[in-house]
């Protein structure tokens, strides 16, 4: 029987875990154990157009929801060190993150750009700097420590996405205990991968297979982050592009916020689902496991038995 994995993602959303430099953990670990409800509006110039979404946020002591208020078909829960991405009342999947291991030093520096005022409410601003180039400009709601804004840029200081909140409650929101549906895949801890410790200053904080030979690794730098899977038959993205790369053909395909690569090897699909800018992504997909043509045989194979 065929099996056609499809990865349809709306936002990909990663636990508190990922910061590892101290100053950039502190910054947003307030946030992360506030309790809040807010719609944000992310706007991103991507090499394939622009893509907005706006989008409800419910969070109450590190659980987190995030749903679009445009298609209610899908939505993500994540918080406490997992995440779930539910479609139609089911869960599609599902993952726990231990991010136990540390850098050694900080990516990140912090530079503190002072007292602002964002939403008629106080706030403070931040820099983000990795490799002496500014990365990020954060706006922290005073009181409950959310992010209210976040701009991320390219190296060549370019805007790639804008985060904004458009409103903002600080009343503890409703939100049910587990996301309905069984799930289809709860992976658990596997050590051995072709997949490697470190990318680019991506560390690979932890990583799970399932019983179908289904994997997933998770990756941050301490700001950006992606979920790298493989699989043992082809993934399939729709609406996506055909891009060339110097490591080879990959199919891609931008959301707000979020980009999804996807590519088949010898031994099966792999795909990449992270917010990362685009500038990064080249030296990322290099260290992975190039695209290769499976050869006739293997894709008739998998065309038939998955």
């Amino acid at each position: 029987m065929r099996r056609v994995i499809v990865l349809v993602v709306l936002l990909m959303v990663m636990p508190a875990s990922a910061a590892h430099a101290t100053e950039l953990d502190e910054l947003l670990t307030r946030g992360h154990e506030a309790s809040y409800s807010a719609e944000q509006v992310i706007s991103c110039s991507t090499p394939d157009g622009v893509r907005d979404a706006l989008v409800r946020i419910d969070q109450v002591g590190g659980e987190l929801r995030v749903s679009s208020t445009v298609t209610d078909d899908v939505e993500l829960t994540a918080g406490a060190g997992d995440w779930a991405l539910s479609r139609g009342g089911g869960v599609v999947a599902e993952a726990a993150v231990d991010g136990a291991q540390t850098k050694s030093a900080p990516l990140y520096t912090v530079e503190d750009g002072g007292a602002v005022e964002y939403l008629g409410r106080a706030a403070l601003a931040y820099l983000l700097i990795r490799d002496g180039e500014p990365r990020a400009e954060l706006v922290v709601d005073d009181e409950t420590g959310a992010v209210v804004e976040a701009v991320t840029l390219t190296v060549d200081k370019e805007v790639y996405c804008e985060r904004r909140f458009v409103s903002l409650e600080t009343e503890i929101p409703e939100i049910d205990d587990a996301v309905p549906g069984e799930a289809t895949a709860t992976p658990s801890s596997v050590e051995s991968s072709i997949l490697p410790d470190e990318i680019s200053g991506f560390e690979r904080l932890d990583q799970y297979e399932d019983e179908d030979g289904f994997r997933f690794a998770y990756y941050s730098d301490g700001f950006f982050s992606f979920a790298l899977f493989e699989t043992p038959t082809a993934v399939v993205v729709p609406e996506a592009a055909t891009v060339e790369l110097e490591s080879g053909t990959y199919i891609r395909s931008f959301t707000a916020g979020q980009v999804t690569y996807v590519w088949e090897t010898r031994d099966g699909g792999m795909a990449l689902v992270g917010d990362l800018p685009p500038d990064m992504h080249p030296a990322v997909l290099d260290a992975m496991p190039h695209p290769e043509d499976p050869g006739l045989f293997r894709r008739w194979w998998r065309a038939l038995f998955g």
